[in-house]
């Protein structure tokens, strides 16, 4: 099994378990790949196994990789999709943050998940992604995201008016301080924290979540993944911001923005122990009193 490893700088706590990690896969003796910035932040803090190979870029890791382990939270793994784009490399990531939906591998069960790796004790969950066009060709060939598209008003900016259609059809007039666009992998992240609904991740769906909307009858509404949004935006300022997961561009007011699903997905990696429903439970702590007595 030919592995990848990507990650970001990190404190002192967590030496022990990238120390763990790198452990692990030097006893098969099998290729390890890193990437450059990582292993730059780590060499001199851990022991390496020997015949590390670095890669820099999307282009050098397809085809030299069987799968590649995010190492950090949700946002590390986000990042990972930058390197593997639409080549179908599986991904997992070992949980190094705080709450991980998608990085969901405990870092107390490192051997553990490592080794069923390596025996091929898992099963890939394909996950839709968002891509967005405009005429700028904004983000350029990393116009897509696993979690959401985000439009949203810039600092202290006032509120925005963002106008969607959805197959040319007038769906809303939005009056808020931006608009989620959520796929079922990211119903959990932003667009959850801004009241949007948790949605499964096969069930062809997004979410439109406004953000703070000025008419409070505004709520999120689920559509089906197989239409194409487009979203024209009216505001006092001259420029809003659209992100893309963690990748944020500055846009003038006047470009019109177009979602659809991308022509690709992302493998992401769910161990034989592993359920969504169970990470759920887990995660937002569903069916325990957390009552004190």
């Amino acid at each position: 099994m030919r592995t990848a490893i990507y990650g970001r700088e990190f404190n002192n706590s967590v030496l022990p378990y990238v120390q763990e990690v790198f452990n692990v896969l030097g006893e098969s003796k099998a290729p390890i790949l890193v990437s450059k910035d990582y292993l730059d932040f780590i060499k001199d803090k851990i022991k390496l196994p020997e015949g590390i190979v670095v890669f820099n870029n999307h282009t050098e890791l397809v085809g030299q990789a069987d799968v590649l382990i995010s190492l950090g939270g949700d946002g590390t793994l986000l990042d990972t999709l930058s390197l593997i784009r639409d080549s179908g490399i599986p991904v997992i990531g070992i949980n190094f943050g705080r709450l991980g939906f998608l990085a969901s591998i405990n870092k107390d069960e490192i051997r553990i998940a490592i080794e069923a790796l390596r025996n091929k004790e898992y099963s890939l969950d394909k996950r839709t992604l968002l891509s967005l066009e405009s005429k700028f060709d904004l983000f350029g060939e990393e116009n897509f995201a696993l979690n959401d598209i985000t439009i949203h008003r810039r600092d202290k900016s006032a509120m925005m008016i963002i106008h969607a259609y959805m197959n040319n059809e007038f769906v809303n007039s939005y009056w808020a301080d931006g608009l989620i666009i959520a796929t079922p992998t990211g119903s959990t992240a932003y667009s959850l924290s801004c009241g949007g609904p948790i949605i499964y991740p096969s069930s062809q769906n997004f979410v439109i979540t406004p953000i703070a909307p000025h008419n409070l009858n505004v709520r999120p509404v689920i559509i089906p993944d197989d239409v194409s949004l487009t979203f024209e935006v009216e505001a006092r300022s001259a420029k809003f911001l659209v992100s893309c997961d963690s990748r944020t561009e500055t846009v003038d007011r006047s470009v019109k923005l177009t979602l659809n699903k991308a022509a690709f997905h992302v493998n992401l990696i769910r161990l034989n122990n592993e359920s969504y429903l169970t990470t759920l439970r887990n995660k937002l702590l569903w069916g325990i009193d957390t009552r004190n007595y």
